[in-house]
């Protein structure tokens, strides 16, 4: 056999191995992209993440029981995909069924309960229609009266 066609024979299989390997690699990039928008949080995690200096968190607290958060669907991941890209707010979720600490903490009682804190403090609590465009809504105006008050706070420090 000619070396030609011996170094072709070798480097298909490599290029194939090389595309398949990319196109797995980018599918999992993707898929991991598609559900990193909301984040969860836990008792060891809620407190460090919630404090975040100038970031304001939306955070969805409820139980894996609850007919009312189940009736959400895949509300709080769409709203998380129509957020990513919004510089200093996360969406989080705490499950309340295994993080009750936290759930203690900030005094929920109900669920699903949507509360909103911005460097650490809670700055509202969400009680409007459950739709992404009306929680966009509120977690963009809410966070931006935060970061004005903040701005306002800091500026009188000075």
């Amino acid at each position: 056999m000619p070396p030609a066609t011996m170094r072709r024979r070798i480097l298909i299989p490599q290029l194939l191995l090389i595309f398949f390997s990319s196109a797995f690699l980018l599918s999992s990039i993707h898929n991991y992209s598609a559900t990193a928008e909301v984040i969860t949080l836990t008792t060891d995690t809620f407190n460090d993440k919630v404090q975040e200096k100038d970031t304001a968190w939306f955070v969805k607290f409820c139980v894996p029981w609850c007919k009312h958060c189940k009736n959400l669907g895949t509300l709080w991941d769409d709203l998380g995909k129509e957020m990513e890209g919004e510089d200093e707010i996360e969406i989080g979720e705490v499950d309340c069924a295994t993080n009750k600490p936290v759930c203690s903490k900030v005094d929920i009682h109900s669920y699903p309960t949507f509360k909103l804190f911005y460097n650490g403090e809670e700055v509202s609590k969400y009680q409007g229609d459950r739709d992404v465009g009306s929680l966009k809504t509120f977690v963009l105006g809410e966070t931006e009266k935060a970061a004005t008050k903040a701005q306002l706070d800091n500026d009188g420090e000075l």
